[in-house]
């Protein structure tokens, strides 16, 4: 079986974890999570960046330094995964979902500003796939109602838009490092913190409410509880795990591309044939190789499909189903206009087997067996 995810691992994995074990700081914030704080920074150049447990406790963290109250209105797509909205709906916040766009499946920058009112707060912006959104237009409707952007860019790491890393655009980032994602440290994520002012009150939030990361420094003598807080800090063998990848980061984009890339160039002729539709990349976006999809005709093809891959020995998946069909979006959220692209194009889209080191035989077998499905 061509499995749909394997972890990235380089081999140094290892090597740093025993090293963390033999520092006998195995906690968080230890030397590899320093490493990897400073090679976020200078990557994106972002004002600061704190690992954290995962992408939805940075999700969470970042609804927390914004202050969200019961009552507010967060707008945000409702093709995302659930932590997205889980963050803000911790907070009490009513989730107004909008309409996303066909192309990139990112949610439509023209649609946010009719959805806004006197209680909205923030706009969530997914950067699906690692494709940006179009950031321009979304900032520029923050800043003329007053509104706060997060970005989620769980699937975005080393994603730019126009020549911006993803993640530093809004006021603050949130990155995944879970074992789907193109850097792994199995389970984990990143806040990354626009304003350097912000930056305070973060690690005493992230340090359960306590000045120890100012101590740490030597800027103070003791540490003691200064506010509310939580533990979001990953073990130190976690960040062993992912600074072996940050320091491969390139081969390991540069792998990912040239598969995404072969995906791509091969099915040209069954888009043109109007069997299928390829991703889309704007001009003004970098992308990642997170991911490469497929869209089929409507919902019943695409069962087809999955089924035909897995008869011959290849795991493919469908992505979200719109979180304001599911109970919880119900009751938590409203779907603001008209639903005109996000179930539709959700029911058609198919994701094809993607990771560092997938063989090119494997992806010749993938590629051969969907032109059979519809060609043979």
């Amino acid at each position: 079986m061509i499995p749909f995810n394997v972890p990235p691992f380089l081999g140094t994995e290892t090597k740093y974890i025993v090293e963390a074990i033999n520092n006998q700081k195995i906690c968080g914030d230890g030397p590899f999570t320093k490493k990897c704080h400073e090679w976020l920074e200078n990557k994106t150049g972002t004002a600061k960046a704190l690992l954290t447990t995962s992408c939805t406790h940075s999700l969470e963290m970042a609804a927390l330094l914004l202050e969200i109250q019961p009552g507010d209105e967060i707008i945000l797509p409702s093709f995302t995964f659930c932590s997205t909205a889980d963050a803000f709906v911790l907070r009490g916040a009513k989730l107004v979902f909008v309409d996303i766009r066909p192309d990139t499946m990112n949610i439509d920058e023209t649609k946010i500003e009719d959805a806004i009112t006197d209680k909205t707060r923030a706009i969530v912006p997914v950067h699906y796939a690692g494709v940006a959104c179009e950031m321009d237009t979304i900032m520029d409707i923050a800043k003329r109602h007053n509104l706060k952007v997060v970005e989620d860019a769980a699937q975005a790491v080393m994603s730019e838009y126009k020549g911006q890393a993803l993640g530093t655009i809004g006021d603050y980032g949130c990155y995944s490092f879970h074992e789907t994602k193109n850097y792994s440290m199995g389970e984990g994520g990143a806040l990354l913190i626009k304003d350097a002012s912000k930056i305070e009150a973060a690690e005493i939030l992230r340090e359960k409410g306590t000045n120890r990361s100012v101590f740490l420094r030597g800027q103070i003598d003791k540490y003691t509880w200064v506010d509310h807080g939580s533990s979001y800090l990953p073990s130190d063998m976690n960040a062993a795990y992912l600074w072996a990848q940050l320091q491969q980061a390139d081969m390991i984009n540069d792998n990912r591309l040239a598969s995404w890339q072969r995906y791509y160039d091969s099915f040209e002729q069954l888009e043109k044939e109007g069997y299928v539709q390829r991703p889309i990349i704007p001009a003004e976006c970098k992308h990642n190789a997170h991911m490469f999809y497929l869209k089929a005709k409507d919902l019943v093809e695409r069962t087809a499909l999955i089924s035909f891959l897995k008869e011959n020995d290849i795991l493919a998946v469908f992505h979200y189903i719109p979180l304001h069909g599911a109970p919880a979006g119900k009751k938590f959220g409203r779907f603001h206009g008209e639903d005109v692209y996000t179930t539709k194009e959700s029911d058609r889209l198919l994701r094809l087997p993607m990771y560092y080191g997938l063989t090119d035989a494997d992806i010749q077998k993938v590629i051969d067996t969907v032109i059979k499905f519809y060609k043979g």
